[in-house]
């Protein structure tokens, strides 16, 4: 890890992990609005649309024109759909960090320094299934600033979460995490965690064929 520490969140570090996963999220948004443009769905209605306009206006011109504005508005969404997501976070969650993580029953929050400036973080808390909880922990909110990536530390981070939950007993740490989200579906798949399930978050979401990835890890020795 060199110059990097891992350490428990504390209140100074507030503002700056709230950032680092603002912007670690709304990076995604151009990959899930090329994602959407790409899917047959999108390529069909665009089509229809087209067909259309034309059959009214009888103008190549207008109707190129009124797919075109389509797509405009159609991206504008899109990326409202990533901030939309990231408000309510902030609001929720990530609002009261220390209740939500620090003061919850097995959860944990911790970031990464480098020279004492917050470059990194994740969490662990009980999972929302009832399933699960007792049995795993999920890990929620990793996110390494774009100039730090590269340098091992969301394994560092993954392997932290998961020795916390060995600590305390759990058998397994889950974790979800959505399909555009390439790099950290190659860490998790390498450090050993299995995709069990994917899932749509709405039925618009399922439509446009983009899910979120389910992803668990056995801990070992813990049957």
């Amino acid at each position: 890890m060199g110059e990097y520490h891992i350490r428990t969140y504390e209140d100074r570090d507030y503002e700056a992990v709230r950032a680092i996963f603002s912007h670690g999220i709304l990076e995604h948004a151009p990959a899930g609005c090329w994602h959407v443009l790409r899917c047959p769905q999108t390529h069909l209605l665009l089509l229809a649309i087209f067909y259309v306009a034309y059959a009214v206006s009888a103008s190549l011109l207008f109707a190129g024109g009124v797919v075109a504005a389509l797509l405009a508005v159609g991206w504008v969404r899109m990326k409202g759909i990533w901030a939309e997501y990231v408000e309510a976070a902030l609001a929720e969650d990530m609002g009261d960090i220390r209740k939500t993580y620090l003061e919850a029953k097995d959860s944990c929050f911790w970031v990464v320094t480098s020279r004492e400036e917050v470059v990194g973080m994740v969490a662990a808390v009980q999972p929302e299934d009832p399933s699960q909880q007792d049995v795993a922990l999920e890990l929620k909110r990793m996110s390494v600033a774009k100039p730090h990536r590269g340098r091992g530390l969301s394994k560092a981070l993954t392997r932290t979460v998961i020795r916390f939950a060995q600590e305390r007993g759990y058998k397994e740490v889950v974790l979800g995490t959505s399909m555009v989200q390439l790099a950290a579906q190659r860490v998790y798949e390498g450090m050993g965690f299995r995709k069990v399930r994917a899932k749509s978050p709405s039925f618009l979401a399922k439509l446009l064929q983009f899910y979120v990835y389910y992803y668990r890890y056995e801990i070992a020795g813990s049957r």
